[in-house]
């Protein structure tokens, strides 16, 4: 026998759930939280930094590679292939020249007497005949403090100013001149070369002594 409830004045009653029934909201466990959801920009992120280094990674090979097989080309198309020979300066003594070709300053130098002059210490002297000639086309400075004696025990000698009657004077030579004079030093010795430098500055000019 069902229940029966009493109606209100003014409206019908919502039917009431039976005795003992659950009820919605009076003690029902909540619905689970929906797990959430990841992110794949982390992924995207890691992805892209590890291709920025392997791509890196690859161009250095790439030109370590490029660079390698360069040297290799040049090295077996010259092999032996050295560094060019520096130019020889024209100031050294014995270097060929084409025939009719004169260096711009030339030189000579032979052994002579010792011609004593009033302002030598004795005799114990050695002098050297030298001849200069300009060849260039500008004009050169001509000194006997220019000039230095090379024995053959490789000593150098200056010259000593004043001693020999016969010294080669100061002057300067224009184009196509030439003068000859004694260079002489200090104490008696066997003369191997002479050695000009212009202006003590320029660049040396060593001839043997003939």
């Amino acid at each position: 026998m069902s229940q029966q409830y009493p109606q209100q004045p003014g409206g019908d009653v919502p039917p009431q759930p039976a005795w003992g029934a659950p009820q919605q909201g009076w003690g029902a466990p909540p619905p689970p939280p929906l797990p959430p959801k990841k992110s794949s920009t982390g992924k995207i992120l890691g992805f892209g930094c590890l291709g920025i280094v392997a791509l890196v990674v690859v161009i250095g090979v790439i030109a370590a590679v490029a660079g390698g097989g360069g040297k290799r080309e040049i090295d077996k198309a010259d092999p032996g292939r050295s560094a060019a020979p520096s130019a020889t300066s024209s100031s050294e003594p014995g270097k060929s020249r084409p025939a009719g070709e004169h260096a711009p300053v030339e030189i000579t130098a032979k052994r002579t007497s010792f011609t004593k002059s009033i302002l030598a210490d004795g005799d114990a002297y050695t002098s050297v005949s030298v001849t200069i000639r300009n060849n260039s086309g500008k004009k050169v400075s001509v000194n006997p403090l220019y000039f230095t004696v090379t024995d053959t025990g490789g000593t150098k000698h200056t010259d000593e100013l004043g001693v020999d009657e016969k010294q080669i004077e100061t002057v300067d030579l224009s184009p196509g001149e030439n003068i000859s004079g004694t260079v002489t030093g200090k104490g008696t010795f066997t003369p191997k070369y002479v050695t000009f430098t212009e202006d003590l500055f320029g660049d040396p000019i060593r001839v043997d002594v003939k």
